[in-house]
């Protein structure tokens, strides 16, 4: 028997899909034979105790749960997230710089300093890439601090803001799709593959209408024998530039082939969503952090 403590925040179970997969990994660890605990922030001292620790609160180098990762870490537990993976996650520079000396297949990107966001620079990048350009600010999540340009003011305007948060700016070739692929791994493994499909009139998962409302994306489960393998390959290949952690590999699908748009360490797995059609999700995260044997979903 192993004891399991999943480290979270108020904030996060304050959501019922959130709530719900939180007692979902609970049964699923009470089922195996283990014990699993919740902790919040005041409790964090506790961490050594424990055999294994899940991470369910936005991950940050700057936040809680980043400390909760590197006690867990040097008091030798299984940990997920792990924190080399947050630190790669969460700076999107550093993170496409993983997936390209990896050579995965991903959308034409550059990183440009505050001096290189010009007018001069803005047209350049639209006759190479084309138009529009997505920007983004490296330490952006959930769609926040990405937004497209479509002339070289905006360009400008939108780079400078982004550049407030960060050194450095993301501009990548802009690839419209109705839905993004999401393939959840964990150490090299498949744990469930879903369809986020755009809201009408959105572009990012997570987009705003014209009143200024939340417009999120729906999620569309698939089974297994319906997941093309060169899905799967691709997904895995940007997982493992990064880890071998839990991740949310955001890939796009076009008549040649898969670009992968991000990988995201501390990714959702909501009831009713990230486990449609696998309900086996929980019970594999178990089984990893009790250091127990588990197949991949495909």
């Amino acid at each position: 028997m192993a004891r399991l403590a999943i480290f979270t925040e108020r904030y996060t179970i304050r959501r019922s899909v959130e709530l719900t997969a939180l007692t979902n990994f609970r049964i699923a660890a009470g089922k195996l034979g283990h014990d699993c605990d919740f902790l919040f922030r005041s409790e964090i001292m506790s961490i050594p105790r424990y055999d294994g620790l899940l991470i369910r609160a936005l991950t940050d180098p700057l936040n809680t749960s980043y400390v909760a990762a590197r006690l867990a870490q040097v008091n030798g537990l299984r940990v997920i997230d792990e924190p080399d993976s947050i630190l790669v996650c969460c700076d999107k520079v550093n993170m496409y710089q993983h997936l390209m000396r990896a050579d995965v297949p991903m959308p034409d990107t550059c990183f440009l300093t505050d001096d290189q966001v010009t007018p001069e620079q803005a047209h350049e990048l639209f006759e190479t890439y084309g138009t529009p350009l997505v920007l983004k600010a490296p330490n952006s999540s959930f769609s926040a601090y990405v937004e497209k340009a479509h002339d070289a003011a905006s360009f400008v305007k939108v780079g400078k803001r982004f550049l407030r948060r960060a050194d450095r700016l993301v501009v990548q070739q802009y690839l419209p799709s109705a839905f993004d692929w999401r393939v959840t791994i964990l150490d090299g493994k498949v744990l469930s593959v879903v369809k986020y499909v755009m809201g009408e009139g959105a572009w990012r998962i997570h987009d705003k209408d014209e009143e200024g409302r939340d417009n999120f994306c729906t999620v569309v489960g698939v089974q297994a024998n319906q997941v093309n393998p060169q899905l799967v390959e691709v997904a895995l290949k940007a997982g493992n530039a990064i880890g071998r952690s839990l991740y949310g590999v955001d890939v796009k699908e076009f008549d040649d082939g898969f670009m992968v748009i991000e990988v995201n360490d501390n990714p959702n797995i909501d009831a009713g969503n990230e486990d449609v059609n696998n309900p086996e999700v929980y019970r594999n995260i178990v089984r990893h952090l009790a250091s127990e044997p588990w197949d991949g979903w495909i």
